[in-house]
């Protein structure tokens, strides 16, 4: 029998559902803000009332990848017809592509690596802190290690502290131990920093797994490794997928450090964007097509892992 709903239920479940869309445009404004502003033409940025309506351009994209400056004279015809559809956005943004003077081929801004940067150490340093924080909070959910609640205690108070309260002094060793401006700087960074995180949420998803079932596979014959890595691992897929979008997502956004540790070699993508400018003033279509790239793998990786994602949010939450 179909459950019949008053008149006030329905009125309180209407007023939700235009709650939740209202919280949706709220949230989601900013980011079509910015994907807009990504397609648009350098004179329509700043206009007041904002532009709403104009014809997409990719001259935005063509400026952010290249180096370039003022165009000071009008660009002959020839050169304008012989040049590729890229530079030509560049030309009709009224600026020029600078080049190199030996080979004549077009300067890269250094976006690219930039973002190749933030991939590398994101991806490196999200894994080791999802591994290593899996396998910690293994051993304190099945293990009595003296002093447990100490040293959970003292993992997450590594969280408490700002990360620029620490900056200046990591800086200091950084460069004493030649760690600064490095890869792998970075990635021990942003591994120590997601490493407290991975542990907490880890050992609340492992404790929810029954013990039984690795009894049960080591009175079958299993070592403790192979149970660990048959039987706990499948159970916890949906707290490692939920943890490593937090953790992603944290080293992708992370700011301080990389703008503080880094100068050319390592720098990511966040201290590089803000730092695009075009020709005199800032170039906020540039500003807002890096940030539009950059939201991209992000948003991809979530998606990927939204199933998981959904689940690993809400287990544990209804205890037996």
């Amino acid at each position: 029998m179909a459950e019949v709903k008053t008149k006030g239920e329905v009125i309180f479940n209407r007023a939700a559902v235009i709650a939740v869309l209202i919280a949706l445009v709220i949230m989601l404004t900013p980011i079509f803000w910015i994907a807009a502003t990504a397609f648009k033409p350098r004179n329509l940025a700043t206009t007041a009332p904002p532009t709403v309506f104009f014809e997409p351009t990719l001259s935005p994209f063509a400026k952010l990848f290249t180096k370039r400056s003022q165009l000071r004279e009008p660009v002959e015809e020839a050169t304008y017809e012989a040049a590729p559809w890229w530079e030509k956005l560049v030309f009709d943004g009224g600026e020029q592509v600078v080049r190199n003077k030996k080979t004549g081929e077009a300067t890269s801004s250094g976006y690219g690596n930039r973002y190749l940067n933030s991939l590398i150490v994101s991806i490196i340093s999200t894994f080791l802190a999802v591994s290593m924080g899996t396998i910690t909070a293994y051993g304190f959910s099945r293990f009595r290690v003296p002093g447990e609640q100490d040293w959970l205690f003292f993992i997450l108070s590594t969280r408490m502290l700002p990360p620029i309260v620490v900056a200046i002094p990591m800086f200091l060793m950084y460069r004493a131990v030649g760690l600064y401006d490095t890869h792998i700087g970075l990635i021990i960074l942003y591994t120590a920093f997601n490493l407290s995180f991975a542990v907490w949420i880890m050992k609340g998803f492992i404790d929810e797994i029954p013990r039984e079932y690795e009894e049960a596979a080591l009175v079958d014959g299993y070592t403790r490794l192979q149970a660990f890595r048959k039987i706990v691992l499948p159970e916890a897929l949906t707290g490692i997928a939920a943890t490593a979008v937090f953790c992603f997502i944290t080293a992708w956004n992370e700011y301080a450090f990389a703008l503080m540790m880094t100068s050319r070699n390592a720098q990511t993508a966040p201290p590089y964007i803000p730092s695009q400018v075009g020709s005199g003033l800032s170039d906020w279509t540039v500003i807002a097509s890096g940030a539009f790239l950059f939201l991209v793998p992000v948003a991809i990786f979530t998606f990927l892992l939204r199933n998981h994602l959904l689940r690993g949010m809400s287990f544990g939450a209804i205890r037996k």
